[in-house]
């Protein structure tokens, strides 16, 4: 639009109560609302289905984490305002992988969260649920905030690491690496509450004394910032 002057390429639409909702075009919409435009061309499809296809589609191209875990969030939120009596396993193809729904409504709390920390953990233990979207996304919400509760203590944990003395880039990862009760478990099937309080007492008794340059350098990992 900043090139040419003009709008050419219409966004996709579904019908969503008196109104629309366009599952690819949103940044569009909002440029155009921004430029002071009162109408924008639209296609419209009539079956809902191939527009939450399209948004799947769309939210693959999402740069890194943070923005794969928002964007499939978002999505969830918009499928269960259109039809949330259906089951959230119901769209595994459009979330691709349940750790995105709970590292979403994650990062929708803390922008700021180092989720690839905890990304590795969540992979084993996150499943799509049978509850309906509605109830769904309040489940994701409530994952979200045992694993947030679990970094605040991973946090204070780094902090007295560094006041030891650490300056590792890789300190948060391989903290919670430290505090995950099955990284080697060669099981396939963990109940995500079991695992996640787990960690979060395995964190209240981290003793940062016992802790060795070499070890750190030795596990590696994601660096701490994804942005």
């Amino acid at each position: 639009m900043s090139t040419l002057g003009r709008f050419l390429e219409p966004i996709v639409t579904i019908r969503q109560g008196d109104g629309y909702w366009t599952p690819n075009g949103n940044h569009r919409l909002q440029a155009l609302r921004k430029l002071g435009a009162r109408t924008i061309i639209a296609l419209l499809v009539p079956d809902p289905e191939v527009a939450f296809k399209i948004l799947a589609l769309n939210t693959e191209k999402a740069h890194n984490l943070k923005e794969k875990s928002l964007e499939t969030i978002r999505m969830e939120r918009a499928l269960a305002d259109a039809d949330g009596a259906r089951p959230e396993r119901t769209f595994a193809f459009e979330f691709d992988q349940p750790s995105f729904l709970t590292l979403g409504a994650a990062y929708e709390e803390r922008p700021r969260l180092s989720g690839g920390a905890y990304q590795s953990v969540l992979r084993r233990i996150d499943d799509f649920l049978d509850e309906p979207l509605k109830r769904a996304v309040r489940e994701r919400e409530r994952r979200a905030r045992k694993i947030l509760a679990i970094d605040d203590d991973v946090a204070d944990i780094v902090n007295r690491l560094k006041k030891r003395g650490f300056t590792s880039p890789y300190l948060r990862p391989f903290v919670v690496a430290r505090i995950n009760p099955i990284r080697f478990s060669t099981s396939t099937e963990f109940d995500f509450d079991d695992v996640v309080d787990r960690m979060k007492k395995s964190a209240g008794k981290f003793n940062v004394e016992k802790i060795r340059q070499e070890d750190v350098v030795r596990a590696g990992g994601p660096a701490e910032t994804e942005d």
